[in-house]
């Protein structure tokens, strides 16, 4: 995937989780920022940001808070991203060979899961998770508690537990990782969810991302360490 119209600039503050204070060559921004997670390792005063000029009269702001720099390490932090990459991906033939179809936003049970793929297999339930969380090379999931994303693990188990296939997909947001893990300090529930699901016969997989401040592409697996 692609952004238009990208420029750099300095992280000064975050208000509050929707919004943040920029440093531009256009003078300093209140912009969006694209993910509502803390995010605290990477908003640092200082910090290297890319930002996407948005679009849209109703728009409260000028530009959408895409990418980060963390030491050499670029990320991108845009929450929306990974489904779209992921979606991209898929149509490409990188996910699973024969896919006939595409189904966002897919309604199972008491959960709307990310994706349902037509496949001549079946269906092929795909809950997406976009990591940002990078520690001594090591990433995690999740950066904050999430009860979602425990509901939807457990929703995906019940699919698989009743003949469907499904996979939890991590979209590491960078490059170079070693492996990916539940973060069970922060939300051990998620974790533990994780690895019944697992046993259960939930795939769960994980690519990196090639990043550039304007793109976004997945790259190559990773190991997923539960």
């Amino acid at each position: 995937m692609r952004y238009q119209a990208v420029i750099p600039g300095r992280f000064l503050a975050r208000p509050n989780r929707f919004i943040a204070q920029v440093e531009t060559a256009e003078g300093v921004q209140t912009v969006h920022v694209k993910n509502t997670g803390r995010c605290r390792e990477l908003l640092v005063p200082g910090a290297e940001v890319y930002l996407e000029r948005g679009t849209g009269a109703k728009r409260k702001t000028a530009y959408d808070l895409i990418a980060v720099k963390k030491g050499s390490l670029l990320i991108n932090m845009d929450a929306q991203a990974p489904n779209q990459v992921f979606a991209e991906w898929v149509r490409s033939g990188g996910f699973l060979p024969e896919v006939t179809a595409v189904r966002p936003e897919f309604s199972y049970g008491e959960s709307r899961l990310d994706f349902c793929l037509e496949t001549p297999r079946g269906a092929h339930l795909v809950e997406v998770k976009g990591v940002t969380l990078e520690e001594d090379g090591l990433a995690r999931f999740p950066d904050a508690p999430t009860e979602r994303g425990v509901r939807h693990i457990q929703e995906l188990q019940r699919a698989v537990e009743s003949g469907l296939d499904a996979t939890l997909f991590f979209v590491v947001q960078m490059e170079g990782v070693r492996s990916v893990s539940p973060n069970d300090v922060t939300h051990p529930a998620f974790g533990q969810a994780l690895r019944e699901a697992a046993a259960a016969g939930v795939q769960v997989r994980a690519y990196d991302c090639a990043v550039t401040p304007d793109s976004l592409i997945i790259r190559r697996p990773v190991p997923v360490v539960c």
